[in-house]
């Protein structure tokens, strides 16, 4: 199980980024924030739905569905904020 300082780390940065630009990093893209290899990257994020975060895997892979209220996946909820539409809700 990956340390809670380090599960911290990842969901601000998985956050950040859909802020930023919409979209929820790959598990590659979290290994390099971290400084881990690739596959202890993906390893994070199964820790971080493992500890109860509100992160959701598509089933049967090891991609980011969701982050409520984000969908990482389009919908027909589309959020604007300032102007800006590049988000999409649940």
């Amino acid at each position: 199980m990956t340390d809670p300082a380090t599960l911290d780390k990842a969901y601000n940065f998985i956050i950040s980024r859909l802020v930023e630009i919409g979209q929820a990093p790959h598990y590659s893209e979290l290994a390099v924030e971290l400084g881990y290899p690739t596959e202890d990257g993906r390893q994070v994020l199964h820790d971080l739905v493992s500890a109860g975060s509100p992160l959701r895997l598509h089933p049967d892979t090891d991609l980011i569905d969701a982050v409520p209220p984000f969908s990482n996946i389009p919908t027909q909820y589309r959020i604007t904020v300032e102007n800006q539409q590049k988000w999409f809700g649940q």
